[in-house]
């Protein structure tokens, strides 16, 4: 018995319904969405908005058919759909630079005289051309398998063998051979980035910081961010020049890192940051932060150094390091080795702290951005803390799986935006962004406070899920920083969020993922309440970071 399904020419024509609702789908995807993107990959995802919903549309024409219902397809539509598919896309080739320019005017980025139309077409002609193909040649195996399969089994049930066995050797092939050896690839890329020592960066000389000659940590093994950390901005005289001669004399600040190849375990690791803090007589200190890193171990310059900045150097903080891929690889690869890395060194750290007189250990915090926001999350253990909680947490540009951040945003006051939430009195959990924090009135800040800072153009906190099948709740109202002329269209708004959450750390500071130093300085004065800082010193302190590009 043979299959109702016909081999078809890999030359074929596209199905007319689905040519144009692809075409459709192309255009609108050039639309405005939550940041400013490349023509390179304006191009990719107008190609994959093209191929995904010719896919679905396609699958609609199958099912028809199978059901046996009529089919009218005379061959002059097949030519009036290529023309109006062809007249749809030239339409959004040629707004796409007026629509560019509408997310660059919410950005405060200059107006672009052209969005190079012409290598959009030629990206998304490489996404095209390719997944067509590819298409052809999975209904041209299921077709061929289906055949074969008939001989034996009934109709429905060789149709369905027949997709399992093809979905079984793409995804074979697709995971277990091109995945692994692409995944070894970046692997390999990001080891040999972590291992790079730069001649500007010189072994620190001060004997609070990690990989100092008096240090029970090796230089070589903190990694290049771990690096970066310990010996980036701001030194002590910085900070006497901008915290001013008012006050205590300022200290140099401790700085611990362990790199990812210090120790075998997490919980070595979490035991020598701790034998260092110690070494470091860290817990003398009045501000103590643990600090999370994103996925490739980086820690943001302007994050824990505003810190040092308001305590007078009379701070230290302690980050380890878990992975030294990008955060969105480390999420793909060990989901859950950040987390295990964080409440590790939480849970030794938090240990000793408790156990000191009340009245003379340091402020405890926590603090992460983006992937290290959510492991920093995870970290600690709501039982294990209640009789002696942190001070507080400032957790920057969270990701949109940050499970406490969920049930925050999802508890929020009825009467306030999703980018922005108020949740109760906001005597726990307050959320700022380029705007600031929201008034809470006279309501006062609990002994717990923590801090969310995330911007509403950030795809890395606001991408959702289920933007699929119907409209973010941040669209209505929309943030300032959100075009007006961002539209929700099923499937179409999931492709253009996932796109911005690709490119997201290429914004101008400010924007999408890219957060800028007055914010975090906002942030920490907000969470720390730092003695001697008007609004005179507070300004001079972010002119210093923007002249250092933060």
């Amino acid at each position: 018995m043979q299959l109702s399904f016909e081999h078809r020419s890999l030359l074929a024509p596209l199905a007319p319904f689905a040519l144009i609702v692809a075409a459709l789908g192309f255009t609108i995807a050039l639309t405005p969405s939550l940041i400013p993107r490349t023509g390179g990959l304006q191009g990719v995802l107008a190609g994959a908005a093209f191929v995904t919903l010719y896919a679905l549309a396609a699958g609609v024409t199958g099912i028809w058919r199978w059901l046996g219902l009529p089919v009218w397809n005379p061959r002059w539509l097949i030519w009036a759909t290529k023309a109006v598919a062809l007249a749809i896309m030239a339409y959004g080739l040629a707004q796409v630079t007026e629509w560019q320019n509408a997310v660059n005017a919410v950005a405060g980025m200059a107006p672009v005289e052209t969005a190079r139309p012409f290598i959009i077409a030629g990206f998304a002609l490489a996404v095209i051309l390719p997944a067509l193909a590819l298409g052809r040649l999975v209904r041209l195996l299921v077709v061929s398998a289906a055949n074969r399969l008939a001989r034996f089994l009934p109709v429905r049930l060789a149709l369905g063998g027949a997709l399992v066995l093809t979905a079984v050797l793409f995804w074979t092939v697709g995971n277990g051979v091109l995945g692994s050896a692409i995944l070894r690839a970046l692997d390999s890329a990001a080891q040999q980035v972590d291992a790079l020592i730069l001649d500007e960066q010189p072994r620190p000389v001060a004997d609070v910081h990690s990989g100092s000659a008096g240090s029970l940590l090796d230089w070589t093994n903190l990694g290049a961010a771990g690096r970066a950390r310990v010996s980036s901005y701001p030194t002590t005289a910085e900070i006497a020049e901008l915290a001013g001669p008012d006050g205590p004399p300022v200290q140099t600040p401790v700085r611990v890192y362990v790199g990812l190849n210090s120790a075998e375990t997490p919980e070595e690791r979490a035991e020598l940051a701790l034998a260092e803090l110690i070494r470091t007589d860290a817990f003398s200190r009045k501000i103590l932060i643990i600090g999370t890193p994103t996925g490739t171990g980086w820690i943001h310059p302007a994050s824990l150094s505003v810190m040092e900045f308001f305590w007078r150097g009379d701070v230290a903080s302690v980050a380890v390091q878990y992975s030294y891929l990008p955060s969105w690889l480390t999420l793909l690869i060990e989901p859950e080795y950040g987390a295990e890395s964080a409440r590790a060194l939480f849970r030794v750290i938090h240990d000793h702290w408790r156990s000191l007189p009340e009245d003379t250990r340091p402020r405890l915090y926590l603090y992460g951005l983006s992937l290290g926001a959510r492991n920093s999350e995870l970290s600690a253990d709501v039982w294990d803390i209640l009789s002696a909680p942190y001070d507080g947490a400032f957790w920057v540009g969270p990701t949109f799986t940050n499970p406490l951040w969920q049930e925050f945003t999802a508890r929020r006051n009825p009467d306030s935006p999703a980018w922005r939430p108020v949740v109760g009195s906001g005597s726990l959990v307050r959320f700022a962004s380029q705007q600031g924090i929201p008034d809470h009135g006279n309501a006062p800040w609990g002994p717990v406070r923590i801090l969310y800072l995330q911007y509403p153009s950030d795809a890395i906190t606001f991408f959702y899920p289920e933007s699929l099948y119907r409209p973010p709740d941040w669209l209505s109202p929309r943030a300032p920083d959100v075009s007006p002329a961002f539209r929700w269209v099923p499937v179409v708004t999931f492709l253009q969020l996932l796109a911005d959450l690709v490119a997201a750390f290429g914004t101008p500071i400010g924007v999408g993922h890219a957060y800028a130093a007055r914010d975090f300085i906002n942030g920490w004065y907000a969470l720390s309440e730092p003695p001697g800082w008007d609004a005179d010193r507070l300004e001079a302190l972010r002119a210093w970071y923007v002249a250092r590009g933060r």
